[in-house]
């Protein structure tokens, strides 16, 4: 008798493998390995409220529009971007930032491995509060 009998049970078994194998990475993302990754971003980015360096303070980024953090002068692309930062939106960020924003500020060629920047973002969700 066949596993999957019919294309419905075939594409639904095919979805929960997918949802699994997602969670599976989500779960995987190591906030201690993002810290030590930070330490290329702490040239410029503090995770300190108030604490802007060469780039803004990364504190309370989570939910935030891009280009909005007072007392620091961002691009007018940046400014312009109606970015909101969520996972999503950071891990295209990081991964190339002139592309993601084209016209940005930010002199970084990004970070090509999706398992460093989902490193990255976990880290940064334990260090910076959601406003």
């Amino acid at each position: 008798m066949p596993l999957y009998r019919d294309a419905v049970t075939f594409a639904l078994a095919a979805a929960a493998i997918g949802a699994l194998a997602s969670s599976a990475h989500a779960q995987a993302a190591d906030p201690a390995k993002g810290k030590t990754l930070f330490m290329r971003c702490a040239i410029c980015h503090a995770v300190e409220p108030g604490k802007n360096r060469l780039g803004p303070s990364l504190s309370g980024m989570f939910g935030r529009r891009a280009g909005t953090v007072p007392g620091f002068a961002y691009s007018p692309a940046m400014k312009a971007s109606k970015i909101v930062w969520d996972d999503k939106t950071v891990d295209a960020f990081i991964a190339k930032p002139m592309t993601a924003v084209p016209g940005t500020r930010m002199a970084f060629p990004g970070i090509a491995n999706p398992a460093d920047r989902a490193n990255l973002i976990a880290y940064l969700r334990t260090t910076t509060k959601a406003k």
